[in-house]
């Protein structure tokens, strides 16, 4: 049986700020619940003292509420928004922190924010300051994930990396985030920390050295578990699968994805190249070999890891891409919101928008982006112009699908609903893919 793939743009939001990262709610009440953090460098900023090098970053934090109302209406109401320090990374706890949603900031003064959903008469739901935490002087936090990934609430901490390359792992208690430890886990950036959602004395971390390590919390961080040079350059992407143990995603600037057996880092189980640096990756909230992938030059996509992680090698098929971004694709993260209904009827989806390039001159390959000071400063050129937007493209490489598998021996069609985010033009789409058997002519009859 063949199935079908598709994907619909629902809504386009733009964040007027460089937007980075994207967060749905976990919890079942408030799973129609979005979070956009933006990030934008202040080059000319008259508040920073004269001869000051440090540029200023600022930020804005949106809340938004999904609502399918209809054909006509957006399904997608801004419910908020505050100012704040450049925004890094954004994540909700996967369980209730006081009977309430709570939401985790990384910020660019280095700090870790934490903000509580809470319910009014007057917008719906909004956030509310609750604590901060400064990581430490002269550094960014870069990353930050929560050891609740498989929904258990008991001894709830985060870690957070930053931009010394350190790592640090924080407590949170009942009015406090306490420090537990930090440690010089990299050479350069610490580009993305993340806890094993099956063993949480497990952290993993990447970095702008190109190594991607372990840490046992139990043991001290003197020294890694293990140290990986496999991908080629900077690591800036790490997912534990909540729904399988010992599987681990990773994803660098060598624009490969990566799965381990978390018992055998020496070799991963599988590599894909996806065209792009990749940013962020997610795995879906229920099935286990599902994974999204923000892949900075190469948009979004959607890979389908079952037969990696079933130890067959070969690349893992990309399912879906979405490609109606037209900025380095950063944010990305699935839906807990079932989605029972069909497609709404709306319009023919554009095209995805093409430039024309009247410059002569080779394509310039990127082979280090941030959202930092040095990504924004050496990428552009005298006149203020970014250089990519005035350079062919890259080349869209994906690995080939066909056949496409399914979903599962006996799955039926699904929907899903997803949200991304674009760095220069401040775009976030909400978006939805469909998963369909195809359908076939009844043969004719004799």
């Amino acid at each position: 049986m063949g199935w079908q793939s598709r994907t619909r743009s629902l809504q386009v939001f733009d964040t007027e700020l460089s937007a980075d990262s994207v967060e749905w709610c976990p919890l079942t009440q408030w799973s129609h619940v979005l979070a956009c953090g933006t990030y934008q460098l202040q080059k000319d900023d008259e508040k920073t003292s004269v001869g000051s090098t440090t540029p200023s970053r600022t930020g804005r934090l949106y809340l938004f509420e999904f609502h399918s109302q209809g054909s006509f209406t957006p399904p997608l109401t801004e419910t908020q928004r505050i100012d704040t320090p450049a925004i890094l990374d954004l994540k909700w706890c996967h369980v209730p922190v006081c009977e309430r949603p709570m939401l985790g900031m990384a910020t660019a003064r280095g700090e870790i924010q934490l903000h509580r959903l809470v319910d009014t008469q007057q917008q719906g739901s909004c956030l509310e300051h609750v604590l901060s935490t400064e990581l430490g002087p002269d550094r960014l936090a870069l990353s930050l994930d929560w050891s609740t990934g498989r929904g258990e609430s008991s001894d709830t901490r985060l870690v957070s990396s930053d931009s010394t390359g350190s790592l640090t792992v924080l407590s949170l208690g009942e009015t406090s985030l306490n420090p537990i430890s930090q440690w010089k886990a990299h050479d350069f950036e610490a580009w993305i920390s993340a806890f094993s959602y099956w063993d949480t004395q497990l952290v993993y971390s990447g970095g702008d050295d190109c190594k991607l390590k372990g840490w046992d919390l139990r043991m001290g961080p003197s020294s890694p578990t293990f140290t990986s040079k496999r991908h080629s350059m900077g690591v800036c992407s790490i997912h534990s699968n909540p729904h399988r143990e010992h599987v681990l995603a990773t994803g660098s600037y060598d624009e490969n994805v990566l799965l381990w057996d978390g018992r055998n880092m020496r070799q991963p189980l599988s590599e894909t190249s996806v065209g792009g640096g990749v940013w962020r990756l997610k795995w879906h909230p229920t099935q286990e070999h599902l994974l999204l992938a923000a892949c900075m030059h190469n948009d979004f996509h959607i890979l389908h890891c079952q037969q990696a992680m079933d130890g067959n090698e070969g690349s893992c098929p990309i399912l879906a891409s979405y490609i109606l971004h037209n900025s380095l694709a950063y944010g990305a993260d699935w839906s807990w919101l079932p989605l029972s209904s069909p497609p709404p009827s709306s319009p023919q989806e554009p095209a995805p928008a093409t430039v024309e390039f009247t410059e002569p001159g080779g394509h310039l390959r990127i082979q280090y982006e941030s959202p930092t000071a040095s990504f924004d400063t050496s990428l552009e050129d005298d006149s203020g112009r970014y250089i990519p937007d005035h350079s062919p493209p890259p080349e869209k490489t994906q690995p080939s699908p066909a056949p496409l598998p399914s979903l599962g021996d006996n799955s039926a069609s699904m929907s899903c609903l997803l949200a991304t985010c674009s760095f220069y033009d401040h775009m976030l789409h909400v978006w939805r893919w469909d998963w369909s058997p195809e359908e076939t002519e009844p043969a004719p009859s004799s």
